[in-house]
């Protein structure tokens, strides 16, 4: 068996004398400052042994982000760092250009929610940084609407973001978890939809990073049920981001009354969602073990008592109420792929449940806490996962097909709204056609663009888009959707970007950015790898690279490089790769196995340390994903993958800029710490290693569109630096 130092050993004795010997004086700090080299870093190795094997770590000291020694190395990171990018060449029309765009954006709109007679959405409006919630009359109408909520006003610094909103069932109230410098740490506060007021309602601790949170109204709207993590005093404080229940609050009432309602026999790292059927006054209850993808679902009823309805061993991967005091399933009991299933009435014993939509050869999607499976009074609509793409199905409701609406081909649908009567909304995008909701209605068989669709201030038709296959190690197909300008000559002579991610079941759908039209006027090849470990063709795929099997999804993105450069789109000199969190961690793979098959990487908020990961907050959700260092078989194959213990000294490593938040509620910063150390000692290149780490933002969510300028200027001024881009006369 290993034995596990804890974390306090990796926490050095304050050095004055060392903060002075390597440069960490504040003096290296000074804007301005010209730093030609990275800090030195002391090594200071710590020991842990693992099944008999004995594991060395150099900088675990920089775990500990409470020590001033480790903010005043981060702090000369980021000297120089910036160092380095503020004299890249045309960085100035770089950012005006991104700028430009950016600025340009159109409107667009998001978490379309119909409550009678009017409708709510979170609304973009460049330049603002935080968004709005506005309610409308309809989707034809969005001169109609007026601002519930404007996140700029409630906090003009722009550091307060949205983590979700929910209104009420008649429309009157919003309810809303808001937090502070992309931390995630929510906390509900109520308006009124028709004045924007706030209510002096305001629960605290209700959203968390990795585990979320949610909210539900009660039917009369006199108050609300919500997800509760501990308050101070009530657990030790390694426990203060677990342990989530469900709550209620009465509107008006002081948080001491607040009642408790389900949860505490729930397991430490429960993920909730919360579903409220008016009609009958019942709580649905999801709970998630953890990033597992394994569900249990529980009916709170009006009497406050809760009855288990599917187990996590039950393969029932999401549920949602039907139109009456029924439930559809979907279902993964034998079906990999998915089959919808309906129980009715909804707390009857899960053998009851008849099979409506058998399992096919597509994949029926799943989203925790999404909504990709819509019931109407005489409709069932069903997302399907096409390898990639997705589409809307429709069927009655006794399971037969019925007419469906038009989804263009090589498209996404990332979400689908029930409107009056049978018709829905959906919210549907391209790598070329940016998002915009659709309307459907089922009696004209019809489906229009409505007014709420985002226009583009650069012009896609410079563009082309082609789906090819890779061969992986196995000889598995993986798909690379290649975004590339009109007409260019596959010589091998071009500047390319790779993205992937590969993990949890996430699909890499189709998704329109426009700064990926900076890329195109600068004649760079964009491509998007389709690897294992995501959802594209079902759990299946996403198994294969999970746990023991996760370097799968490694060969699989280095396969997709070299089709790259075997297809004549690039070389290995003119490639670069993105990737951020677990595709992050991909990155960090690529790095240490594949260091000659690109010349850059911008690697964000990513997983480095897979030894030590799971004792963050984060990583022990992560676990089912991962594995844990605990079990022999899963350490093994952790310590063989896990990037920093990978990294081995005189190698040419490719250059690097790792980005991160010092909020990051979801991947603890620590990662990048210690990776851009140990490969910054370990390389023989001359190659960038970078590290850049923002104080004011976490795992990218909630970032200001001030702050998201800044982070694609470096982005695309390091890219183009190395990969040779001379920045056409369009910057």
């Amino acid at each position: 068996m290993k034995t596990h130092r804890k974390t306090l050993a990796c926490r050095p004795a304050s050095a004055v004398a060392f903060l002075f010997a390597v440069g960490l004086i504040p003096v290296a700090c000074h804007k301005g400052a010209q730093t030609t080299k990275p800090p030195a870093t002391e090594v200071r190795n710590v020991r842990d042994v693992y099944h008999g094997v004995e594991v060395a770590d150099p900088y675990c000291w920089l775990e500990n982000w409470n020590d001033p020694e480790v903010k005043a190395w981060s702090d000369a990171e980021n000297a120089y760092a910036r160092s380095f990018l503020d004299r890249l060449p045309a960085r100035a029309e770089i950012e005006a250009r991104v700028k430009e765009i950016v600025d340009a954006a159109s409107v667009s709109y998001g978490a379309l929610t119909w409550r009678p007679g009017r409708l709510f959405a979170v609304k973009q409006q460049p330049p603002l940084n935080q968004p709005l919630v506005v309610v409308m009359d309809s989707t034809d109408e969005p001169a109609s609407e007026s601002v519930v909520l404007d996140l700029n006003a409630f906090d003009p610094t722009g550091g307060t973001s949205m983590d979700w909103y929910v209104p009420s069932p008649d429309g009157r109230l919003v309810g809303a978890s808001l937090s502070v410098g992309g931390s995630e740490s929510g906390d509900v506060h109520t308006f009124e939809a028709d004045t924007g007021k706030p209510l002096a309602d305001v629960v605290p601790r209700v959203n968390g990073g990795t585990a979320g949170g949610d909210m539900a109204w009660s039917p009369d709207g006199k108050g609300f049920f919500y997800t509760r993590y501990p308050r101070e005093g009530e657990c030790p404080a390694e426990d203060m981001n677990f342990y989530q229940q469900v709550w209620y609050h009465e509107l008006g009432a002081p948080l001491e009354k607040d009642r408790y309602v389900f949860g505490k026999d729930l397991p430490r790292i429960a993920e909730i969602k919360l579903s409220m059927n008016d009609r009958s006054g019942r709580l649905l209850v999801t709970v998630q073990d953890g990033d597992s993808g394994r569900f249990a679902h529980f009916i709170v009823g009006p009497d406050g008592a809760a009855k288990k309805i599917t187990h996590f061993a039950d393969d029932i991967v999401e549920a949602a109420w039907g139109q009456a005091d029924d439930l559809y399933l979907i279902s993964r009991r034998n079906a990999p792929r998915g089959k919808i299933l309906r129980l009715a009435p909804a707390d009857s014993p899960l053998e009851k449940a008849e099979t409506l939509v058998p399992e096919g050869a597509d994949v029926i999607v799943s989203r925790f806490g999404s909504s990709l499976l819509a019931s109407t009074p005489s409709r069932l609509y069903v997302t399907y996962q096409l390898g990639g793409p997705s589409e809307i199905r429709a069927f009655s409701l006794d399971g037969k097909p019925a007419e469906k609406p038009d989804v263009a081909p090589l498209s996404s649908v990332s979400q689908i709204a029930p409107l009056n009567g049978d018709a829905v909304l959906f919210l549907s995008s391209s790598y070329v056609r940016p998002a915009g909701w659709y309307s459907y209605d089922p009696a004209q068989n019809a489906t229009k663009k409505t007014a709420l669709f985002s226009t583009s201030p650069v012009d896609f038709s410079d563009a082309e888009v082609v789906r090819e296959f890779a061969a992986s190690k196995d000889g598995t197909r993986i798909p690379v959707d290649i975004i590339m300008p009109k007409g260019i000559s596959r010589d091998g002579t071009h500047p390319a970007v790779l993205y992937g991610y590969g993990g949890f079941g996430v699909s890499m759908s189709p998704g329109f950015s426009t700064a990926r039209h900076i890329l195109i006027e600068q004649g760079v090849v964009s491509a998007v790898a389709v690897i294992r470990g995501g959802g594209e063709y079902g759990e299946d795929w996403h198994r294969a690279s999970a746990l023991t099997h996760k370097q799968n999804g490694f060969d699989d993105f280095a396969a997709a490089m070299e089709h790259l450069a075997t297809r004549g789109y690039t070389r290995p000199d003119r490639l670069a790769i993105i990737g951020g969190s677990n595709g992050g961690l991909l990155m960090g793979a690529m790095i240490t196995q594949h260091p000659a098959l690109f010349k850059a990487t911008v690697s964000s908020v990513g997983i480095y340390d897979m030894l030590r990961n799971e004792l963050t907050p984060n990583g022990t959700f992560n676990i089912p994903e991962y594995g844990t260092v605990k079990d022999n078989a899963q350490f093994e194959a952790l310590y063989a993958y896990s990037p920093y213990h990978r990294v081995k000294a005189g190698t040419a490593y490719p250059g690097v800029l790792f980005m991160t938040g010092a909020n990051d509620p979801r991947v603890d910063p620590m990662h990048s710490r210690k990776m851009t150390a140990r490969l910054q000692a370990a390389t023989s290149s001359k190659n960038p290693i970078l590290l850049r780490t923002s104080s004011t933002t976490g795992h990218g969510i909630g970032t200001p569109l001030a702050e998201r300028i800044k982070e694609d200027t470096d982005k695309f001024a390091f890219l183009f630096y190395e990969l040779g881009v001379k920045n056409k006369p369009a910057l």
